[in-house]
């Protein structure tokens, strides 16, 4: 039993699903059927070109290229399984990502998705950090802190765990999630409600 409260992607679905409603006037099934009406979408870059001259760009246009290809077997997975797959040969970083998730939730509502390779921490505007494990014995925190640039113990995160990342604090042990981390993690947490 997971003690997070994680959105899983029947949920991540639906919420992009409703905004492609509210942006486009059409649903899923609607735009499924245009797109298998179009010729020459067999390929994924022949059908995002086409999308983005629909105007239907991001997670819009991501699931819907899904819909078409196929989803990935980790979007399918459940959010347990998907954490215990990120933290299968590490076990020991498991307890920074619970650490940074307790004091997020402390900040105010904080949505949390297991990914694949990490766990993003969202507002109910956007994401504002990741909990990433990144080696055998390093969790990295990676933030959302617009202007910040890497130096000190802020690292280039940029390629590290989703877009509008910018940084990271590597972390080997709870211990890490010092004063400082926190009010990193609360200053990407205030920047993004």
């Amino acid at each position: 039993m997971n003690p997070m409260p994680l959105r899983t992607w029947a949920e991540m679905r639906e919420s992009i699903t409703s905004a492609l409603i509210r942006d486009t006037g059409h649903d899923v099934a609607w735009w499924n059927e245009q797109i298998a009406a179009q010729p020459g979408l067999a390929h994924e870059a022949a059908l995002r070109a086409w999308l983005s001259s629909q105007e239907v760009t991001g997670y819009q246009q991501m699931l819907l290229v899904m819909e078409r290809f196929g989803y990935p077997d980790y979007l399918l997975a459940s959010a347990d399984d998907l954490l215990d797959g990120q933290y299968a040969d590490r076990p020991q970083l498991r307890p920074i990502l619970d650490a940074v998730v307790a004091a997020a939730q402390t900040f105010g509502p904080v949505d949390v998705q297991a990914r694949k390779t990490y766990t993003s921490l969202l507002t109910p505007r956007r994401t504002f950090a990741a909990v990433k494990p990144t080696t055998r014995t390093r969790a990295d925190l990676v933030l959302r802190l617009d202007g910040a640039a890497p130096g000190g113990r802020l690292l280039d995160g940029r390629n590290s765990a989703g877009g509008g990342l910018n940084v990271r604090v590597a972390l080997q042990s709870v211990a890490d999630l010092d004063t400082e981390a926190l009010e990193l993690l609360h200053r990407a947490y205030e920047a993004s409600v």
